[in-house]
């Protein structure tokens, strides 16, 4: 890339520390290039107010919001959930919004006829790879400008001076500088006292937990949340149809208010290294046990044994930013025909941070009691004998041979 080609760029906006100072950086160090900033609208709420003023007030030429929210859920947070894939126990809260959002920068990018696009993801992390991947599927010759593997500034505390010396507004300060992300699914927390593993983290802190309260802090009497499925998507709560959307923005209400959903993982980053996150995903985390909970009834054996191994493969190409490859969208067609039947309804107990089962109702259900009753049925147990000759038979063999 000949940095003197470079024009006009197109930059992933979220209007946090990273890519505020990438602006100003942006017209420093590419002649003074056009910055055009996207943000991308994954449920982050707040953190969307005052955002066009900022990008314009530190020299971007305007701002793209792409409002992604139905999309994401529906075209990712969906097809993750039917899957039962995580990664470590992370619910890939980050993970599968990165592609969602690279998608729109590059349809920006392509229409704003950009020279150039760029992020302000860290050299030592994964949305890097998220984004970039994404990138090439979609703009395979698109260049890619990625200052933290370019420029001199070497922390967090380093770009906040940089930021105070350019006008830059924040708001944060160093003493509370979490590196967070937050959409409608999670918010993680990195940095700071979290990058020791013997320090707890502070959940009973005010201001620590956004999207709930430590379990220690919930009510002292348990919610219910009955959730109905039909073909793996969740599509009413409480008897109420809505949009998963909408369920997963109640659940989390209902999962924060009573300390559910909160994960402290050492995870392994695709770039080698070891990182310690602290993760809010309330109503995430109860719609994986509801789902989790209707398979148990609704998948024979050996369809469920498979499709937990293939839940592994489908955590890793997600967390590693392969959403656009082969791989992926075989296992998520694998995934849908396993959906078919994964209709129903669950009921959970929600107690201060514990998940509990508390019904499960389907026409599906391959349970049946009539067979499984310890009263009398029309099981023949004497059957058992002729099942276990046969499938003892290798057990036996080796035992004769052994024994020779």
């Amino acid at each position: 890339m000949n940095k003197s080609d470079i024009k006009k760029v197109v930059l992933a906006y979220s209007g946090g520390l990273d890519t505020s100072i990438i602006i100003p950086w942006l017209k420093e160090n590419y002649n003074n290039c056009e910055v055009i900033a996207v943000s991308g609208n994954v449920g982050q709420a707040d953190e969307l107010e005052g955002l066009e003023e900022k990008a314009l007030k530190t020299g971007a030429s305007k701002l793209y919001v792409l409002d992604l929210t139905d999309e994401y859920v529906d075209d990712f947070i969906i097809p993750c959930l039917k899957a039962g894939a995580v990664y470590e126990d992370y619910l890939l809260g980050t993970s599968h919004a990165r592609p969602c959002i690279a998608k729109g920068l590059v349809e920006i990018a392509l229409k704003e006829g950009a020279d150039a696009i760029a992020h302000g993801c860290t050299g030592k992390g994964n949305d890097q790879v998220r984004f970039e991947l994404a990138i090439k599927h979609f703009a395979p010759n698109m260049p890619v400008i990625a200052p933290w593997r370019e420029w001199s500034i070497k922390s967090r505390d380093e770009e906040i001076d940089y930021a105070e010396a350019h006008n830059v507004p924040l708001k944060i300060n160093r003493e509370t500088n979490y590196s967070k992300d937050k959409n409608l699914w999670h918010l993680s927390h990195e940095g700071l006292d979290l990058e020791d593993v013997g320090n707890e983290p502070q959940y009973e802190k005010p201001g620590f937990l956004e999207m709930g309260v430590s379990p220690i802090q919930a009510p002292d009497s348990p919610s219910y949340v009955t959730l109905d499925f039909e073909q793996g998507v969740p599509v009413a709560l409480d008897g109420e149809k809505m949009s998963a959307k909408e369920i997963i923005y109640k659940l989390n209400e209902i999962g924060g208010a009573n300390g559910i959903g909160l994960l402290d993982i050492v995870e392994n980053r695709l770039v080698g290294m070891k990182c310690r996150g602290v993760y809010e995903t309330p109503g995430g985390a109860i719609l994986y046990a509801a789902h989790k909970a209707l398979e148990t009834v609704c998948l024979d054996k050996m369809t469920a044994h498979e499709k937990q191994k293939l839940a592994i493969t489908f955590g890793e190409l997600v967390y590693n930013g392969q959403w656009y490859t082969p791989l992926r969208e075989a296992l998520s067609a694998f995934v849908d025909k396993t959906q078919e039947r994964v209709s129903g309804k669950v009921k959970l107990k929600l107690y201060k941070g514990n998940i509990i089962k508390a019904g499960i109702w389907s026409e599906n259900s391959l349970y049946s009691e009539e067979i499984a009753t310890f009263g009398e049925s029309d099981y023949n147990q004497a059957d058992a004998a002729g099942f276990i000759n046969l499938f003892g038979l290798p057990v036996k063999v080796q035992a004769i041979v052994d024994g020779k």
